[in-house]
């Protein structure tokens, strides 16, 4: 039988004094009969909700669907999904819901396990945080991001105390308390800021990149300052002797994380083959330290969050250990218990302590507005003496106040532990939820990276002249691509006349850490990076470029960002460059029996999204089918019945096909190449859609290539897209490479009937048709798009 056990206690807080009385039952129940049982038993003395299982599930999934209703209701005005989730608390809070036997009221019972598994969400969302962020990045920051980073918190700290001393005046409370809150109010949080450049698609934009420098220096300094408050609070409250044992065990603490924890890991990570996953026991070890990681912080008297932050940040950063420890544990971390703690701190929201708030926490919350106020401040003001653009540091400094999950549950677990009181959570609830809701929407208008694609300079080929350096960006994301690229541009016969400045970017997916990075690879340097990023493919563009020594001069990148990011990474590149044409590998790659050897999609919504922002034009390449048995392409100049390489240009009219026939030309300048153009002309020509404009264009360039001797010109007139493919077909087995124009969303006579049947958009119906399974081929697919014209 049940024992009833009740607890009294009084706390004081700032002159308030509160008594509570709190019932539990023990021991609890945990586990229920089962709803048959709990129906059939006569006295009915118990419900299903009294068991903690069963409410946890029903709690679980009340939170569940409460906040995707709020968050479908809400995402249309730009508010992240936290608001929605912290509103979900607030709308289930006892302010709401006070019936005691309301199935969604929260008792002190049930708060004790919900909170429990919330707290646990939290933790280990630290522990990722810590996992995730890269500390030799502080020393590789530039000195505005290191000046942001640090002013941004030394300023409003100074600020905030100032004010509350003004307004305060009572020294022993100052002392004892407001020194550790003002650094809580002043702080930057990396994890809160990444999360929101990353829900704004900005992350490894130029801004987002400062900001995230920023944001790691200000987090490294916040974490320094509230350890030193802590050490000085110890210091008023215990005496000197108690605050210097607290900062010898604190270092002892970080001595054996650094230097016996760390090694360990990096020995754990060496004895993983390359490219290979961590074994499970390495794996689970880590975890285990980590479980544990919250006792020792107590044993070397260090505030429980920072253990698992700390042993997070220990972890060596990326593949294999820290990816697998993300890959493995972030989406139950972050779609279900983070959630969960989320609306437990809404759940401590009660409006009406703001009735009984006393003067302390009014000054508090006062000195709060003035570090947000100046905060705000200091990070416009710098970015401007940097000669920032005014809408870019307006943007910075709205990233740089930014509030989130991290300072609510900071808030939650003071209040839990009664250093500030009710009123002063309250406060600071409304102003965490204003600036969350603000900022986002605020950021989005504020700034759009891709406005500095709107390239009103022609970039093409077309506008480059044929003994004008070409200046060309490859992207290669597997081994297979490096080998069919270099074929490619071998069979491009670059001269010293025509030469080629060949920029390679090694496409590496984000995994393991918080920050994106842009490597340049230096060709004087012995060691590539410290990570040894992109080893083979410099290798394999170095050996290229000595090949064609004079004619290509090579430049390897490597980034390593997230997969719906790489775009920016791109695009900026090809801004920096002056860029006239960027060369993407398609996302499926076929053996030569037509079946698929590899297929990406997310490669494939990266080519979408160059195609649609490129500031330059765009050529999607399509590898010929491969040899089962081999992984290397036929050498392009080789052929069974010559030694020439023949490319083919389809033309059938309009921009993308004259920034085909003018790459073609271009390539076709070596005499171990020949050209041939294959006008596909409507027998109709009702239904034509060109402009006039593109007719005398056409007209123009299809009479250079008739005058010039070196190049073969077909005309052929088709009725629809059947007669198209029939005649395609009868002739692309003389080619090894056929370039085509995108011609994206254009159907013509030529191609009626095609756009139906057409699976890949990004490569056009001409495109797609010759990749198709109807076409036994071994040549290669260049599909080519001018750059696109578009205005703001």
């Amino acid at each position: 039988m049940a024992n009833g056990n009740s607890s009294s206690y009084t706390t004081g807080m700032e002159g308030t004094k509160r008594s509570e009385e709190i019932c539990l039952k023990f021991p609890p129940n945990v586990i229920s009969p089962g709803l048959a049982a709990l129906l059939a038993q006569k006295d009915k003395h118990e419900k299903l909700m009294d068991y903690s299982g069963p409410r946890l599930h029903f709690q679980m999934v009340v939170i569940f669907v409460l906040t995707q209703i709020i968050h479908s209701l809400l995402k249309k005005l730009g508010l992240p999904l936290f608001i929605s989730q912290l509103l979900a608390g607030i709308l289930l809070s006892p302010m709401v819901f006070s019936d005691q036997h309301s199935l969604v009221n929260i008792s002190e019972e049930s708060v004790a396990v919900l909170g429990t598994v919330g707290a646990f969400g939290f933790v280990f969302f630290l522990f990722l945080s810590g996992v995730k962020m890269d500390l030799s990045l502080t020393l590789k920051s530039g000195k505005k991001a290191i000046c942001i980073g640090l002013l941004t918190v030394v300023v409003p700290l100074v600020s905030c105390m100032t004010t509350i001393k003004l307004l305060h005046e009572e020294g022993n409370e100052f002392s004892n308390k407001s020194f550790f809150l003002a650094v809580t109010y002043s702080g930057t949080s990396f994890p809160v800021i990444h999360c929101l450049l990353s829900d704004l698609k900005i992350l490894n934009s130029e801004l987002g990149r400062l900001g995230l420098s920023a944001a790691l220096i200000g987090d490294m300094l916040t974490l320094f300052l509230t350890v030193f408050s802590l050490w000085v609070k110890t210091g008023f409250e215990k005496g000197r002797k108690e605050a210097l044992i607290d900062f010898g065990l604190a270092m002892l603490f970080i001595v054996i994380v650094v230097f016996v924890l760390r090694p360990a890991m990096k020995w754990m990570v060496k004895r993983t083959p390359e490219a290979g996953q961590i074994k499970d026991i390495c794996f689970y070890l880590v975890i285990l330290a980590f479980m544990m990681s919250p006792r020792f912080t107590d044993l070397f008297r260090i505030y429980f969050l920072y253990g698992p932050f700390i042993f997070g940040l220990a972890v060596p950063d990326g593949p294999p250990l820290g990816s697998a420890l993300v890959e493995k544990l972030d989406p139950v971390i972050s779609g279900l218990f983070l959630p969960i703690f989320a609306t437990t701190c809404g759940l401590r929201f009660d409006l009406s302590y703001f009735k009984n708030s006393n003067l302390f926490a009014y000054h508090q919350v006062l000195g709060a507005m003035v570090a947000l106020i100046i905060k705000f401040g200091v990070s416009l003001l710098v970015p401007l003496l940097c000669k920032m653009p005014t809408r870019d540091s307006l943007a910075l400094a709205f990233i740089m106040i930014s509030k989130g999950i991290v300072e609510m549950g900071s808030y939650s677990i003071m209040n839990d532990n009664r250093v500030i009181s009710e009123d002063i959570f309250a406060h600071m609830t409304i102003v965490i939820i204003l600036v969350a809701s603000i900022v986002p929407i605020l950021v989005k208008r504020l700034y759009d990276p891709s406005r500095k694609y709107l390239c009103f300079q022609k970039r093409t080929i077309m506008n480059s002249r044929l003994n004008q350096e070409l200046r060309l960006i490859v992207c290669v994301h597997v081994p297979g691509n490096v080998n069919s690229i270099i074929n490619q541009l071998n069979a491009s016969c670059p001269t010293r006349e025509s030469s080629i400045a060949l920029d390679v970017l090694h496409l590496i997916k984000l995994s393991g850490q918080a920050t994106p990075l842009f490597i340049t690879h230096d060709k004087q340097k012995k060691t590539l990076s410290s990570k040894s990023y992109s080893e083979n493919v410099v290798v394999s563009f170095e050996q290229f470029e000595r090949d064609n020594w004079g004619a290509v001069s090579v430049t390897v990148f490597t980034a390593v960002s997230p997969p719906n990011l790489m775009y920016e990474d791109i695009c900026n590149l090809a801004m920096d460059r002056l860029t006239s044409f960027i060369l993407l590998p398609f996302h499926r790659r076929w053996y030569i029996d037509g079946s698929i050897e590899s297929e990406d999609q997310t490669v494939r919504t990266l080519n979408f999204d160059i195609l649609e922002k490129a500031p330059c034009s765009v050529g999607i390449l399509v590898e010929g089918r491969r040899n089962l048995k081999g992984s290397g392409i036929r050498d392009p100049l080789s052929s069974d019945n010559s030694s020439f390489y023949n490319i083919a240009v389809i033309f059938l009219g309009g921009q993308d096909d004259r920034e085909a026939l003018a790459l073609a030309k271009r390539i076709s300048q070596d005499k171990s190449v020949r050209l041939t153009v294959i006008h596909l002309k409507a027998a109709n020509s009702l239904g034509l859609i060109l402009t006039e404009n593109d007719r005398m264009l056409d007209s123009a360039v299809l009479n250079d290539v008739k005058q010039n001797v070196c190049f073969t010109y077909i005309e052929e007139h088709v009725n629809d897209g059947p007669e198209t493919s029939n005649f395609l077909q009868s002739i692309v087995e003389d080619y090894q490479l056929i370039i085509v124009g995108r011609r994206y969303k254009t159907e013509d006579p030529q191609t009626l009937g095609l756009q139906e049947w057409c699976e890949f958009q990004e490569i056009g119906i001409i495109g797609d048709l010759l990749s198709s399974a109807d076409f036994i081929r071994n040549y290669s697919l260049l599909i080519v798009q001018q750059q696109q014209q578009r205005t703001v």
